[in-house]
């Protein structure tokens, strides 16, 4: 039987659907070249590479890639189970298909049965999508498992990320957590980095009650707040010692319009 295989939907519209224009972007993006070193996760913005791809690229850049990677995302499209996960196939880019990596996603279902099996929240969502070809380029033989997160339960978040750290603990390969993520949303460029760097004080503290607390007091639209939440609530659990703003920047930085911009943070937890 033929596994599935999610086709690209943003190919084209995110990011290049050339193959060698895409690989150029993607270099482009990663360089200057740090020195990679091993981390427990990252946290990557999701946009179109214009906006979003040398922030995502500063952070791959600096991290040494395992041949796992767990990426969590949050559910743009409203379609879908609230905890959706994929466990068999592949998932198409220009650079190839991805597959995904099945043994680790049972586990983690049968460890959290609020993971449902479930395609539709991811067919449309760009969210992992955008992180795959800067995966596939640095790491061509990675495996990965897909999480869409539509919830903003904080106990379902921490006990998800608390569930996939005693998974890890178990899993006999290293395994990169990846946190799919914007920033504050559609208000004034100086709104919106006074609103993100108060997010980022309470990841760069390691603190997954603070930060859901401060998202919704400070109403502060960062979209992959729950993703964000679980990393770092499985980050505790597997004696995470410290995260680092890697940079950041607003679609205003690019477009010069700064009515109306999206924050973008890279960030290290290790």
């Amino acid at each position: 039987m033929d596994l599935p295989c999610r086709l690209a939907a943003v190919a084209g519209r995110f990011y290049p659907q050339d193959r060698k224009t895409l690989l150029a972007d993607i270099e482009s993006y990663l360089s200057p070249r740090s020195v990679a070193k091993p981390a427990l996760g990252c946290i990557v913005p999701h946009a179109g590479y214009r906006y979003s791809g040398q922030i995502a690229g500063s952070v791959y850049a600096r991290v040494e890639l395992p041949p796992c990677s767990i990426v969590l995302c949050p559910n743009h499209t409203g379609k879908g189970e609230p905890l959706s996960i994929m466990s068999q196939g592949t998932w198409q880019t220009p650079l190839g298909r991805a597959p995904i990596a099945s043994e680790l996603a049972e586990d983690l279902k049968r460890r959290f049965p609020l993971l449902t099996e479930d395609a539709e929240a991811h067919r449309a969502e760009h969210a992992i999508e955008v992180e795959l070809p800067f995966l596939q380029s640095l790491r061509p033989d990675f495996r990965f498992v897909p999480i869409a997160l539509a919830t903003r339960r904080f106990a379902i978040l921490q006990a998800l990320g608390e569930a996939i750290a005693e998974a890890l603990r178990e899993h006999t390969e290293a395994v990169l957590l990846i946190a799919s993520s914007d920033m504050n949303h559609y208000e004034h460029d100086s709104v919106t980095r006074t609103k993100d760097q108060k997010a980022i004080a309470r990841i760069l503290a390691l603190d997954p009650r603070g930060l859901f607390d401060t998202v919704m007091k400070e109403n502060i639209s960062m979209c992959g707040m729950g993703p964000v939440v679980t990393l770092l609530a499985a980050a505790n659990r597997l004696g995470g010692a410290s995260a680092e703003l890697i940079d950041y920047a607003t679609s205003g930085d690019v477009s010069g319009d700064r009515e109306q911009v999206v924050g973008y943070a890279g960030m290290i937890v290790r």
